[in-house]
């Protein structure tokens, strides 16, 4: 739990409950509004409430920031001046931020031998020294980094995965950290859910009383530097390509639309259950990745008599 210093702190506080109490605090949220409390000591150290010129200081555009970006640092603090206003404790209004930057990043096409030698390597981890610390470590990434490839969950929904959401008889994850109120549930493969029960039964000699289903070392979540560090040395071992994480929901995007060829009437079904298992919000989103997939548009626009079939598609949706 983050320790707020400033005068406003307990404004701040309020809304972090707030949130928390309501399921939808992260980590990224946490970082900001963390840093805007340093922001409002700094520089207004007097201050007991949140005025407009505090908050426009913060949400001014940086020189050196991009639209996204600077979407991405006052978004926390936008909603910190809702919550303070419908309760009456602030004048200030919220700012209008830039405009969404449409998403620009090419995934990387993830091949059968490139898959097998990254899973080789998560494999061949070694069990030592076997110290409470990194035996879990040993447990863990091999079954993380199935679970994203196998079910196209985004890396911070993986992360963030709470033990009780696991349903681990009937094999369903309950995603309620999820891309803006998008809360899903994501069906698992026998061969991903027979890997999640032995997994469990071998972590909880570590944590017994676990909340998150991966827990660290200090029965937290992995923070995104752990899941970042450990697959870049992972795919680097045998790999010579450039890959992210991420890029393993792109592929189990690309694998299911790929797999559909030919089946003829049954593909608006299938992408709706694509589009609801991968949590987006409308099934545009989903179409995303057709313009991802070889063939694929080509495939789309005989099959929809000349119709658009590739939208424009939001930056939020993209991924």
């Amino acid at each position: 739990m983050r320790k707020y210093t400033s005068l406003i702190a307990p404004l701040i506080q309020a809304y972090v409950s707030y949130q928390t109490a309501s399921d939808r605090i992260n980590e990224s949220w946490e970082c900001r509004l963390f840093q805007f409390d340093k922001h409002c000591k700094t520089n207004y150290p007097q201050a007991t409430e949140l005025t407009q010129e505090i908050v426009d200081t913060w949400c001014l555009q940086r020189g050196t920031e991009k639209n996204n970006s600077c979407r991405g640092r006052i978004g926390p603090i936008i909603g910190l001046v809702r919550y303070l206003r419908k309760r009456g404790l602030t004048e200030a209004t919220e700012p209008i931020p830039p405009r969404n930057e449409r998403n620009t990043h090419i995934p990387h096409a993830i091949t059968e031998a490139e898959l097998a030698d990254f899973f080789r390597a998560c494999d061949e981890m070694p069990d030592l020294p076997r110290t409470k610390a990194h035996l879990p470590r040993t447990l863990t990434i091999p079954v993380f980094f199935r679970l994203l490839y196998s079910s196209g969950i985004r890396t911070y929904e993986a992360r963030m995965l709470r033990h009780e959401d696991v349903d681990l008889v009937h094999g369903v994850l309950n995603i309620r950290f999820s891309k803006g109120t998008a809360q899903h549930f994501v069906v698992l493969h026998d061969s991903m859910l027979e890997l999640m029960r032995r997994y469990d039964a071998a972590i909880r000699r570590y944590h017994p009383s676990r909340i998150y289903f991966f827990p660290n070392r200090d029965g937290s979540h992995h923070r995104r530097t752990w899941m970042h560090d450990n697959f870049r040395r992972l795919w680097d071992k045998y790999n010579r390509t450039h890959a992210v994480a991420y890029d393993l929901r792109h592929n189990y995007a690309i694998e299911n639309i790929n797999g559909w060829t030919g089946d003829g009437f049954g593909f608006d079904a299938k992408l709706l259950c694509l589009s609801k298992s991968m949590g987006h919000c409308n099934v545009e989103g989903t179409k995303y990745y057709y313009s991802l997939v070889p063939g694929m548009a080509d495939i789309m626009q005989a099959q929809s008599d000349g119709e658009t079939v590739i939208p424009e598609v939001a930056y939020g949706e993209s991924v």
